[in-house]
């Protein structure tokens, strides 16, 4: 067997999200399809993240074990050949050794939301981003959003769905930026909860619209009690960017 690595991008809008599910498509369940037309054989693929229906990634990275050794252009070009008309493409495709794993051997995930902040309708980027009508304070957002940073409970930001086993969690950084009528809001984290990332977001566009101030943000996180939550956003603005492995020299294989 010979474990490859595929960096991932696709729209989340066709499918319940990464993971295979028993009533739906799903991200997993594509990419295993086209695996099994490449290998001749059932396929198990593994992500780095399992993003929510309606999630996008730029960025996402998974492992697969496939029999028969392959160029790493041949096992691309055959992937995305066999997932059309699905929208996934596998950017590129590395040989790895064995102790490799795109869930385990993670170090960061980086997650961005985009927000059109405007009152016209949207259309080429509908179901691609949140449009927010009122005027947004992208300063008091930012500000709000360094409340979060840190080692936290953040069991205010955790869906009551989450399975994970401790509602603490290390978030590397968060910064929150506007571009014209376009607000991004960046995080990074080692790991993250059930929608951490989308109740967050919420909470935030509740201080940029001034119905509640910075600081509303670090008395929230103190709660630790998924009802002092605000509003939770919508996927059609979140992305994985990217996933970070550290280190990289000990999990590559000479080709």
């Amino acid at each position: 067997m010979t474990r490859y690595r595929l960096t991932i991008e696709y729209d989340g809008r066709p499918f319940l999200g990464w993971q295979r599910q028993a009533d739906g498509p799903s991200v997993q369940a594509a990419l295993e399809r086209a695996a099994e037309a490449l290998d001749g054989a059932p396929v198990r693929v593994h992500g780095a993240g399992r993003t929510d229906t309606g999630v996008h990634a730029l960025g996402q990275v998974a492992h697969m074990d496939l029999q028969t050794r392959r160029e790493v252009d041949t096992v691309a070009d055959a992937l995305n050949y066999h997932l059309r008309p699905d929208p996934v493409a596998v950017l590129s495709v590395e040989e790895v050794t064995e102790d490799f794993h795109a869930r385990f051997s993670a170090t960061a995930r980086h997650y961005r939301f985009i927000i059109v902040n405007r009152r016209a309708d949207l259309t080429v980027s509908k179901g691609l981003a949140w449009r927010v009508a009122q005027p947004l304070d992208v300063e008091a957002m930012h500000a709000g959003a360094q409340h979060l940073v840190g080692h936290h409970d953040f069991t205010t930001f955790r869906d009551a769905q989450c399975q994970a086993k401790s509602p603490l969690r290390t978030l590397g950084a968060i910064a929150v930026r506007r571009v014209e009528d376009r607000v991004e809001i960046i995080c990074s984290a080692r790991a993250f909860l059930h929608r951490q990332v989308r109740s967050m977001v919420g909470s935030l566009v509740e201080v940029g619209r001034g119905r509640q101030e910075p600081g509303w943000i670090a008395e929230i996180l103190a709660a630790a009690d998924r009802s002092a939550c605000g509003p939770v956003a919508p996927p059609d603005g979140l992305y994985l960017t990217a996933v970070d492995y550290d280190p990289p020299t000990d999990q590559f294989r000479e080709g």
